[in-house]
């Protein structure tokens, strides 16, 4: 049996407080999907008081049922955040770097910073599969229903695609990788043809997806529970200083990195 997804769980901001509030279940996809889709991902909540969750934005396109839709996210440099409240679930897709774009048929650039309903991008209504997927808690039934969605776009295999999800995954498991003009070189093309690529495929520039990995690699370090050398991570990292990674990470978290390390909701 394979293992389930790992996904990028650092992503997940104050994970002691998140942990007593919910439980997140990540599984693959089925066959057909596995070229265009990385995971699904099931949250489970029961929260008697409102618990605000937030997460960093990561470079894929999500499709998640809520409030009555499917709701397409495309890639947001704002911080991300729910309010969980009750008892309720979600199940969502989070897609391949480059695999939204096969689904689409057009740069999926257009989406950045929106959240669009699936049947007002594909022309079929999502509302019964969001119905179906919200309105039981047979895991199976969830699954089914946004799966047989998404494979009713037809996506057919797409090189560039999967180029694009490649240079992405090469970005996020490098630490040393902290410009765009290296993973270019990587890439064996220009930074100019990789910044179109990644607008097409991806949603956003390279830039910005190999800054947002080392910020989720210094928020994995807070998580790991050990004292942290922030000047010294942020050398590693490729941030100018200590200055600069402490602005880059207060403008995603909220607050700057010591004080989240100090968070008793953190760690």
């Amino acid at each position: 049996m394979r293992d389930q997804p790992r996904g990028m769980p650092q992503a997940i901001l104050r994970p002691k407080a998140a942990e007593a509030t919910f439980e997140v279940e990540r599984l693959h996809p089925r066959t057909s999907l596995a070229p265009f889709v990385d995971y699904l991902w099931l949250v489970w909540w029961h929260a008697p008081d409102p618990h605000e969750q937030q997460v960093v934005p990561q470079p894929r396109i999500h499709v998640a049922a809520e409030d009555g839709r499917l709701l397409v996210h495309g890639i947001n440099r704002d911080p991300f955040a729910r309010t969980l409240r009750g008892d309720g679930h979600v199940l969502g897709v989070a897609f391949q770097a480059g695999g939204f774009r096969p689904l689409l048929g057009s740069s999926v650039g257009a989406l950045a910073g929106r959240v669009v309903p699936a049947g007002d991008l594909f022309g079929t209504d999502d509302r019964p599969v969001a119905r179906a997927i919200l309105e039981t808690s047979d895991t199976q039934v969830m699954r089914a229903a946004l799966e047989d969605y998404l494979e009713g776009r037809n996506a057919r295999p797409d090189p560039a695609a999967d180029e694009a999800t490649a240079l992405v995954a090469y970005a996020e498991r490098t630490p040393s990788l902290t410009r765009a003009d290296l993973l270019a070189a990587h890439a064996g093309m220009s930074l100019r043809t990789m910044q179109r690529l990644f607008t097409e495929y991806v949603g956003i520039g390279p830039k910005w997806v190999i800054q947002r990995f080392r910020l989720l690699d210094a928020a994995q370090a807070v998580h790991d529970g050990d004292d942290v050398d922030w000047a010294g991570l942020a050398a590693e990292l490729g941030f100018s200083d200590q200055a600069h990674l402490t602005r880059v990470f207060t403008r995603v978290v909220g607050t700057p990195p010591a004080t989240y390390a100090s968070d008793p909701r953190t760690r």
